[in-house]
């Protein structure tokens, strides 16, 4: 199957996604196209059934903002007629279904029929989709898209909720590749860290308000104070001044290490004892499962799609959105012992393999085979 992948080339979790199922249905001898304007960042050309096609959108002084969406369904146009793609996959609703859509009907003319299957992260749903300026475009959108699939039950309900819609969404919760160690995880290299006595916590996400990075600083506050303990911090955003001037507020700063977007996510997890996603909103929680599958417990909120992901008392734990002082309790219930450490790693370890990337992507796979079946 020759198969279109439009997503947001970041560090992001819909990009993360996009990218690896698009490597995925690589290795599954699927010809997949990425078409956006710079090269996902977990992406891995050196494989003869990736293509990567760059969107270019042209400045002109009549624009105060160029038209994206205009170049990406023109470039859509152009890459299907060229290479005959079959089936286009977008990832979030706007602009990337919206301009599916114009291709679709641009291609039409041209007697191309060209299923679309949208997938809803989240962002595009309760936060940038949820705008009064976006949310009959939204709705749009998704009402004309073939097929639409969403990362987790709770965002599912969410979208029947705010969005004028009855299209049947299938849930397909995001996935990880379940890797086996192949760097080394040497006391030598973890002494960079930590010293051998401090557990090491860590918070991997964008650094937008609502990962909540100021409790991320207070958990861990309240956890130093009672156990010997080291914070890494994962990621860049808005919030990381902030972050910063809370940590020398409390006297912390010497025992966290801020590193900005990083491509050692996998090295930094096999060191780390305990997770934080303290979120006000996650639609699924990409950063906890991933964690988790570095048999990392997680202590998270227990909001939007997390509770799909971080089973109480198994993986971790779930506290309400701010509640600092339960989060922290967890916390040491874990950490304080090494028999509970232990129990609650390899629980973490167990929970992630229920989201491995060979069950999920064949669902992926069923969902484009009734899509084409259905424009014959």
């Amino acid at each position: 199957m020759k198969i279109a992948i439009v997503c947001y080339p970041t560090f992001g979790g819909s990009g993360v996604v996009a990218t690896e199922l698009g490597l995925e249905l690589a290795k599954r001898n699927h010809e997949v196209h990425f078409i956006t304007y710079s090269q996902p960042v977990r992406l891995a050309l050196l494989n003869p059934n990736i293509f990567y096609h760059e969107v270019n959108v042209p400045e002109y002084p009549l624009f105060h903002f160029q038209p994206y969406e205009l170049a990406l369904s023109s470039k859509l146009v152009d890459m299907v007629k060229l290479y005959g793609i079959e089936l286009l996959h977008v990832h979030y609703a706007i602009p990337h279904a919206y301009a599916g859509y114009m291709a679709k009907q641009m291609l039409a003319e041209q007697g191309i029929q060209l299923p679309m299957v949208t997938t809803l992260h989240g962002t595009d749903i309760t936060l940038v989709g949820n705008h009064p300026f976006y949310k009959t475009a939204v709705s749009f959108s998704i009402n004309h898209s073939d097929f639409v699939t969403s990362v987790s039950e709770n965002l599912k309900q969410s979208t029947y909720e705010l969005f004028d819609t009855k299209k049947e969404i299938h849930v397909i919760p995001n996935f990880i590749e379940q890797k086996n160690v192949d760097f080394d995880i040497s006391q030598c290299r973890r002494i960079v860290m930590a010293k051998p006595e401090e557990m090491i916590i860590t918070h991997i996400s964008n650094f937008r308000k609502v990962k909540r990075i100021q409790d991320v600083i207070s958990v861990f506050y309240g956890i130093q104070r009672e156990i010997p303990a080291k914070l890494m911090l994962v990621g860049d955003g808005p919030e990381k001044e902030r972050a910063e001037q809370q940590a020398l507020d409390l006297g912390i700063y010497d025992k966290i290490i801020f590193f900005g977007n990083s491509n050692e996510i996998d090295p930094i997890l096999s060191y780390s004892d305990l997770f934080l996603l303290p979120s006000e909103t996650e639609s699924f929680g990409l950063a906890a499962l991933e964690a988790m599958s570095s048999s990392v417990p997680v202590i998270s909120s227990n909001t939007g799609g997390l509770p799909e992901v971080n089973v109480e008392g198994v993986s971790g734990y779930l506290s309400n959105v701010g509640d600092i002082d339960d989060m922290v309790e967890n916390a040491l219930k874990i950490l304080r012992d090494k028999e509970t450490l232990a129990k609650f790693k390899e629980g973490a370890k167990e929970v992630s393999k229920n989201f491995s990337i060979e069950k999920i992507v064949p669902l992926y796979e069923d969902l484009y085979f009734k899509a084409l079946e259905a424009i014959k």
